[in-house]
């Protein structure tokens, strides 16, 4: 018990440090905006005086607040349950419990994290590297606070787009429990995703998706000041519609990274390890695609052709994905499998995160196509040459079918090629194409989300091991985690 306090304690002095650092001011300059980024800037709660003159403060349309409250709802969906059923379907049975629970805690601990401090850090003015804390504990936010979406003079309240995100900073530390599943301390787990949530989810979200919103740019000037005050890597112009790079590459690095310093399971390489209920997976899988329409479609922030544009190619992505993977694996290894097609889903679903608000529908097939074979071979063949332990692949899946879509988002985003083009709200058309101007942009993206993730989570991995201890004792891990950790069973013989 002296360990866990003394443990809290440091992490306190550290988060307190951190949040407490001046805001950077920088010089970097950019030539275009590019279009739909997923962030937005939050306008102040309190109207202001409107001139005789000027037109009248946009207000919320009803259909796109609906939207957007039906989108985080399939958000949450794809967590609780679907993550969850998922994760805990390919464990053996004895462990069932403990990933439920652990996703379902982790969910709810974000949640209340996001609306203390996580919010303000992300999507307020700051640095560019994390936000600031005007809107710390949601001060200042009522129920006729706006936020800005992507085209100018449309707005949708401040609440939704709250409760929105919230959803995406619950779901990218949950995703990392797969890494270390059936061997790490209950207490460990919860301590890690502070930490991780704190020094790089919440940094990564700012410099990808924090901007000045489309009302703030009227000429080059203007322009300008929005790059100057907008997260790093918006400024240099990366694409991530609905989180490559801030859910999938972060969780995918932090999750190899906790799986090599965890360690392996008892017997791993030596026992069996079969998953418990594929049945339960397949389940968790179609919950993940049914909830993922909210993800990726509701990235749009407006109930638009851009968003049935979202809905389509992740639609097409997932369904190319799996029967790739499926193709594959039925080469490879004369049958075709459930938990292959699940896993292609689920790659599929990753890869067109990033691209889906931005390419065309030829686009999203390519890449939920060329995406499987990628991920097959880093679950089957290079976890394997390597040894480490990656419990359910969550590095192979999300980790490497992250780091494919951002980079080919920036290749299909072409008009050449069916996609969107990039958008300049000067000029307010689409701009010029530069495809090696964009991929070198995501690429930015990419290394930045790798190096931050990786670095976070050795540092807080190691303080947590030198304090508490990550692992339970062999005795623990060989009973199973539900029993040791919880003193449940999620099954009853």
């Amino acid at each position: 018990m002296k360990k866990l306090l003394s443990t809290f304690a440091l992490i306190s002095f550290l988060c307190l440090n951190f949040l407490g650092m001046t805001s950077m001011s920088f010089a970097d300059e950019a030539t275009s905006v590019k279009a739909g980024d997923t962030a937005t800037l939050v306008a102040d709660a309190a109207p202001a005086e409107v001139k005789k003159d000027e037109p009248p403060a946009p207000t919320p349309n009803k259909g796109d607040t609906s939207w957007m409250i039906v989108a985080t709802v399939l958000v949450t969906l794809m967590v609780i349950p679907g993550l969850a059923l998922f994760y805990g379907g390919l464990v053996r049975s004895k462990n069932m419990l403990s990933v439920l629970m652990q996703t379902f805690v982790v969910f709810s601990l974000m949640g209340v994290l996001w609306a203390i401090y996580g919010y303000s850090a992300a999507f307020t003015g700051g640095s560019r590297f994390f936000g600031g804390f005007s809107k710390l504990f949601l001060s200042g936010i009522t129920p006729d606070s706006v936020a800005a979406t992507f085209s100018k003079g449309v707005v949708i309240p401040e609440y939704i787009f709250v409760a929105f995100q919230l959803t995406f900073a619950a779901i990218t530390p949950a995703l990392i429990i797969g890494a270390f599943a059936e061997r790490m301390k209950f207490s460990a787990v919860l301590l890690f995703l502070v930490i991780w949530f704190t020094f790089a989810y919440l940094p990564m979200a700012h410099m990808v998706w924090y901007w000045d919103g489309p009302d703030a740019i009227t000429d080059a000037k203007s322009l300008e000041t929005v790059l100057g005050n907008a997260g790093w890597l918006w400024a240099k112009g990366a694409l991530d519609f609905a989180g490559g790079t801030v859910v999938h590459i972060n969780a995918g690095i932090a999750a190899l990274v906790a799986a090599l310093m965890v360690g392996k399971r008892i017997g791993y390489g030596k026992e069996a390890m079969p998953p418990h209920s594929l049945t339960l997976t397949m389940v968790g899988a179609s919950l993940l695609w049914v909830g993922w329409f909210g993800f990726n479609a509701g990235s749009n922030l407006e109930a638009t052709g851009l968003a049935a544009l979202a809905f389509v190619n992740t639609m097409l992505a997932t369904a190319a994905a799996t029967l790739s993977w499926m193709a594959f694996e039925w080469i490879l290894k004369s049958k075709p499998s459930m938990l292959g097609a699940a896993s292609g889903a689920v790659a599929g679903l990753v890869a067109i995160t990033p691209a889906c608000g931005f390419v065309g529908p030829m686009g999203a097939l390519i890449i939920g196509a060329g995406v499987s074979p990628l991920c097959l071979f880093f679950v089957s063949k290079v976890k394997q040459a390597f040894g480490y332990d990656d419990t359910l692949d969550v590095f192979g899946v999300h980790g490497i079918g992250g780091i494919f879509g951002a980079i080919m988002t920036g290749v299909f985003v072409s008009p050449a090629l069916g996609g969107t083009g990039v958008y300049d709200y000067v000029a307010n058309k689409v701009g010029e194409f530069d495809m090696h101007a964009q991929v070198i942009a995501q690429l930015w993206a990419v290394g930045t989300a790798i190096v931050v993730s990786a670095t976070v989570s050795y540092v807080a991995l190691k303080l947590i091991d030198m304090t508490i201890g990550l692992r339970v004792k062999p005795d623990a891990e060989r009973e199973g985690l539900d029993i040791t950790e919880h003193g449940e069973q999620a099954y009853h013989k």
